[in-house]
C-alpha cells in the first residue's frame, strides 16, 4: 500500500469517525444535559467551527518545522483521550472545555489535506483534490449513517468511545507510517512523485482567491441547511428517507463527476472550468427555487456537478498559486475563508428564511453565484505570458 493510500484512507476514517455524532448533538445534549435549549446546540456547533478555524493555522506553522505525521502521533493521543473522556462527563460546561480541546486535537488531521498534495506532481493536483473530495464528502455521509446505526444499539453516549477508537487507530496507522515510509527527522522526504517545485507563489492572488472562497461557500451551501424542510413541504415523495436522498444527491454526483475526470484525456483549463462551473450552479440552484419535484431533482444533479467542478478547482488554483513548502499555511488561509462561508450560509439561510420564506435561500444562491463568476475574472486574474 503506497504512502498517499495510506493517507486518504486515514483521512477517511477521520472524517467517518467525527461524523458519527454532529447530527445527534441535540439528542445528546437533551439525555445527558437536560434539555437545554436549542439554540445552545447551535452555538455549540458554531464555536466548534470557530475553534477549528482558529487552531488549524497554528497546526499548519508547527508543521513547517515537525514532519504532519509525527504531530498527528501526539495529537491523535490528546484526541482519543479526551474524546475517551467526554463519555463520562455529567457537567455542561466541563463537557465544553473538554471537548472543545478535543476539537483543538481532532483538527490536526487537516495537515494530511495539504501534505497528500505536496507529494503530487502538480498535473495530478485535479485529480488528487477529486478524490479527497469524494473521501470527505462521503465520509461526512456514511459517519452520520453509521452513527445512526450505532444509536440503534447503544447509548448516545457510547458514540465517543467509538471516536477515540477511531483515534488510537489513526494514531497506529501514523507510527506504522513514520516506521515504514518517512525520512528520520533532519533527513529530506523522499516522495513517490517527487513535487515539481513552485518559485512563483503569488501570496496577494492567494488572498484574493481567499475572498472568491468566502463569497462561493456562502452562496454556495445558503440553500443546505433547510433543504430537506423545503423538499418536504413541496414534493409528493416527502418522507425524511426521501429528503435525504435528494439532500445528499450532489454528493452521488460528484463520485460520477471524479470517475468521469479520471478517464478524460483532457482537464482543461482550471479558471474556464471554474467559470462553466459557476453558471451551472447559478441555472441549477434557481430553478430548485420554484418548488416543482421534478425540477429540484435535475436542480440537484446539475449543481452535484457544477458544485464539484469548482471546488476541485479553486482547490487546484490555490496550489498553482503557492509552493510545495507553503500548502499547509496557504491552505489554513483558505480554510478560514471556507468557514466563515459556511457559517454565514447556516446564519442567513436561517435570516432568509424566517423572513421571506423556503425559497429565498435558492434566488439568493443563484444570484450570489452569477456574482461570483463575474468577479473572479477580476480578482484572481490570469497570470502573463512570459
Amino acid at each position: 500500500m503506497t504512502l498517499r493510500t495510506c493517507l486518504i484512507m486515514m483521512t477517511a476514517l477521520a472524517v467517518i469517525t467525527d461524523n458519527l455524532i454532529i447530527p445527534f448533538y441535540p439528542q445528546y445534549f437533551a439525555e445527558r444535559f437536560g434539555n437545554p435549549p436549542e439554540q445552545h446546540v447551535g452555538l455549540y456547533l458554531a464555536v466548534v467551527s470557530l475553534v477549528v478555524m482558529s487552531v488549524f493555522p497554528l497546526w499548519a506553522r508547527l508543521a513547517k518545522r515537525v514532519h504532519p505525521v509525527r504531530i498527528l502521533i501526539s495529537a491523535q493521543l490528546m484526541a482519543g483521550s479526551l474524546t475517551a473522556a467526554c463519555y463520562f462527563i455529567d457537567s455542561l460546561p466541563l463537557f465544553w472545555v473538554v471537548s472543545l480541546l478535543m476539537v483543538v486535537f481532532k483538527g490536526s488531521y487537516l495537515l494530511m489535506y495539504p501534505y497528500v498534495m505536496s507529494l503530487q506532481q502538480q498535473d495530478n493536483h485535479t485529480q488528487t483534490i477529486g478524490t479527497l473530495s469524494v473521501v470527505v464528502h462521503f465520509g461526512a455521509i456514511l459517519g452520520a449513517a453509521l452513527g445512526g446505526l450505532i444509536l440503534q444499539v447503544m447509548n448516545i453516549g457510547d458514540v465517543f468511545l467509538v471516536m477515540a477508537a477511531g483515534d488510537f487507530i489513526q494514531m497506529a496507522i501514523c507510527m506504522h507510517l513514520v516506521r515504514g515510509y518517512l525520512p528520520a527527522p533532519g533527513e529530506q522526504p523522499a516522495s513517490e512523485e517527487a513535487p515539481v517545485k513552485n518559485e512563483a507563489r503569488s501570496l496577494p492572488a492567494i488572498y484574493r482567491l481567499c475572498l472568491v472562497m468566502l463569497l462561493f461557500y456562502f452562496v454556495g451551501y445558503v440553500t443546505r441547511p433547510f433543504f430537506a424542510v423545503y423538499w418536504q413541504q413541496v414534493a409528493q415523495w416527502n418522507s425524511e428517507m426521501a429528503a435525504g436522498f435528494v439532500y445528499a444527491l450532489p454528493g452521488a454526483v460528484a463520485v460520477a463527476a471524479l470517475w468521469w475526470g479520471r478517464r478524460a484525456t483532457k482537464q482543461g483549463n482550471t479558471r474556464d472550468g471554474i467559470l462553466a462551473g459557476l453558471l451551472l450552479g447559478a441555472a441549477a440552484t434557481f430553478i430548485q427555487g420554484f418548488g416543482d419535484q421534478w425540477l429540484i431533482l435535475l436542480g440537484r444533479v446539475l449543481f452535484g456537478w457544477a458544485l464539484y467542478q469548482v471546488t476541485v478547482r479553486l482547490d487546484a488554483l490555490l496550489f498553482e498559486l503557492s509552493s510545495p513548502e507553503h500548502y499547509a499555511v496557504d491552505f489554513s488561509k483558505i480554510n478560514i475563508f471556507q468557514c466563515l462561508g459556511n457559517m454565514g450560509s447556516a446564519y442567513g439561510a436561517g435570516l432568509l428564511v424566517s423572513h421571506y420564506g423556503q425559497a429565498m435561500p435558492f434566488w439568493v444562491g443563484a444570484a450570489g453565484l452569477l456574482l461570483t463568476a463575474a468577479l473572479f475574472p477580476l480578482l484572481v486574474r490570469k497570470p502573463r505570458a512570459a
